[in-house]
């Protein structure tokens, strides 16, 4: 059960992530994509599904969005409404910063009494204003800490730039945050950089570690993997020439997913750190999603195979 590996700190913890349908898609339509979507899952053996929200990220970068920006259903509403035959947990993205404290409390008690677990993400550009901090949306949460657990985002870029994520994830820990699921790996030294530097800060401190799930998705074309770039996702130099060489992109880079986890499980395994993998499915072509599909079953046999998952 979700709740308890989290709690107890148990490795091997599988995620799957979606988006919902765009805002714009009929309702028919809507019901047709949770139905397809309900047919892929069904059969995984994942302990949640992760439903983002999407945030229009624009404001962040100068440069032009690689695909124009569609606004999509309510991750909660979407997961409630349409996927409540799916008997796993959902863990529920939200911008705590567009909303009020009200509208927090109301949609926090909401989610958790439907057995779901929040994520609470920051403002999507540095200028953005928040109506409530995330400290705030924690504290907020915090009255369903014996029953639930609240996760948070950890970016590897960003540790490479500014070198203080650990303090950043002691800082979320101490407002009750137990767990944080990694923006999309590509580059497998900045997530060690963490690691290392998490692990240093928590023994000097007594702290606890926390269980850190790593994001991985698949690449299917030179487009998206411009638009991974321009999401902030940092792609070395040698792994992008491979993959503009290449004469399957999606194929070799599921290749490079799976050593990557390859790597992590040994580090994580090696420096004492719970945990675990967050495979994403947010593209809509189906040799994508058919690839997501082949690495959430891959990686949980690997850590099967090191007796890391039962």
């Amino acid at each position: 059960m979700f709740l308890d590996r989290i709690k107890s700190k148990e490795s091997g913890i599988l995620l799957y992530g979606i988006t919902p349908p765009k805002q714009q898609v009929e309702p028919q339509r809507v019901i047709e994509i949770a139905e397809k979507t309900l047919a892929r899952l069904y059969s995984l053996d994942i302990d949640a599904l992760v439903v983002y929200d999407v945030q229009d990220e624009s404001a962040r970068t100068d440069e032009i969005r690689p695909f124009p920006f569609l606004s999509a259903h309510d991750p909660f509403e979407f997961a409630k409404n349409h996927l409540h035959s799916l008997e796993i947990p959902k863990i529920i993205y939200r911008p705590a910063g567009k909303f009020t404290k009200g509208e927090l409390i109301i949609w926090v008690d909401d989610v958790v009494a439907h057995g779901f677990y929040p994520v609470f993400v920051g403002v999507p550009a540095p200028d953005f204003i928040p109506v409530t901090s995330l400290p705030e949306a924690y504290e907020i949460w915090r009255k369903h800490e014996n029953n639930s657990v609240v996760g948070a985002v950890m970016i590897p870029e960003r540790h490479a730039v500014l070198k203080d994520e650990d303090q950043r994830i002691l800082d979320k820990m101490s407002s009750g945050v137990s767990y944080f699921i990694s923006q999309c790996v590509f580059n497998v030294d900045y997530a060690k950089h963490v690691i290392d530097a998490l692990s240093g800060t928590c023994a000097a401190k007594k702290a606890e570690l926390p269980t850190i799930i790593f994001t991985l998705t698949a690449c299917g074309s030179l487009k998206t993997l411009h638009f991974m770039e321009w999401l902030g996702i940092h792609i070395p130099e040698e792994l992008k020439e491979e993959f503009r060489a290449s004469e399957n992109i999606l194929e070799r880079s599921v290749e490079v997913c799976l050593s990557i986890a390859e790597e992590l499980i040994k580090y994580c395994t090696e420096k004492g750190v719970p945990f675990g993998f967050n495979i994403e499915s947010v593209a809509i072509r189906k040799d994508e999603i058919e690839a997501s599909i082949f690495l959430i079953n891959r990686i949980g046999e690997m850590l099967k195979e090191r007796g890391i998952r039962k």
